[in-house]
């Protein structure tokens, strides 16, 4: 059953990117005029290479050069033998893995396939085919070449993407959680962008410190938001009731004119929300709300 299922994946990826048998042959027999120049396919690509921003980042000792080129030389060799299998897709995704794990930019990986082709089709070519015949091999080639620059940059942005969605979880886990600034004071700074997952969580927090510490005031702060829209507004306003649903009343504070523009003009309506432009104004108002207030020591 897998069996069938990879090959009908194989059909599938050949049939999107246009890709045959007779393009695969073409694509073997053209390696078998350039693959016995290799050695001057590493020496020229190394010279453009050297031009990279990242080629002294990347190619850090003789050693890791070494194996990059070894790597490289196994690359080629797979893309000529042209078996398109499921071993063959594979050896793709794991380039992608490493690439983004090297932090090789994509741009820069583009340009190298670009370079690449042009030796491939040009600088190595001895003109030995009919024009026909090289016309449909550099088609051929330039297929593959799509086929696997799909695979590459899929997997690649893939990894980044969960990269990225690992450090913005940890930066969540590591955020300033729910402080007692005060008896029967919380309050909680935001930094970033509220997104629907993330309002959840600060809610859920909010609510949990609420119901421990029994506080009657909670701010929160919003002068680090990048964009506040009808999304993060209605986010607000959800953590505003249901706080106040716990006996405890919410204020916003770090309300900034651009932002307080934006709400206006999108037309929402904040009926209920107590808001601020200062975190100094909405302590001022917390300690009012306690039956505290706070005096300078030189009118003591």
């Amino acid at each position: 059953m897998h069996e069938n299922t990879s090959q009908t994946s194989i059909k599938d990826v050949m049939r999107l990117h246009d890709i045959d048998e007779v393009d695969l042959e073409v694509v073997r027999k053209y390696g078998a005029l350039v693959m016995p120049r290799m050695s001057e396919y590493i020496t020229h690509f190394y010279e453009w290479m050297r031009e990279l921003p990242e080629y002294q980042a990347l190619m850090a000792n003789d050693e890791v050069k070494k194996r990059a080129q070894s790597a490289q030389l196994n690359y080629w060799k797979t893309f000529f033998s042209a078996h398109l299998d499921e071993a063959y897709l594979e050896d793709r995704r794991r380039l992608g893995e490493t690439h983004a794990r090297i932090g090789l930019s994509l741009p820069s990986y583009f340009a190298g396939m670009n370079y690449s082709f042009v030796l491939f089709t040009k600088k190595l070519y001895d003109g030995g085919l009919f024009s026909e015949e090289y016309g449909k091999a550099v088609a051929a080639i330039t297929k593959l070449l799509h086929l696997d620059t799909t695979i590459v940059v899929e997997t690649y942005s893939r990894l980044i993407n969960e990269r990225i969605n690992d450090q913005s979880r940890a930066l969540m886990e590591m955020s300033t959680p729910v402080t007692m600034i005060w008896q029967d004071i919380l309050m909680l700074p935001v930094v970033g962008i509220i997104d629907s997952k993330r309002a959840q969580d600060i809610m859920a927090a909010i609510l949990l410190k609420i119901s421990e510490t029994r506080a009657r005031v909670f701010i929160m702060d919003i002068s680090g938001v990048a964009i506040v829209d009808s999304g993060v507004a209605n986010h607000l306003i959800k953590i505003t009731k249901a706080t106040r649903l716990m006996g405890c009343t919410s204020l916003i504070s770090g309300v900034s004119p651009s932002i307080a523009q934006t709400i206006v003009h999108l037309g929402i309506d904040i009926e209920g929300m107590t808001t601020h432009a200062t975190l100094r104004d909405a302590l001022e108002q917390a300690f009012k709300s306690v039956g505290i207030r706070m005096k300078r020591i030189d009118e003591a």
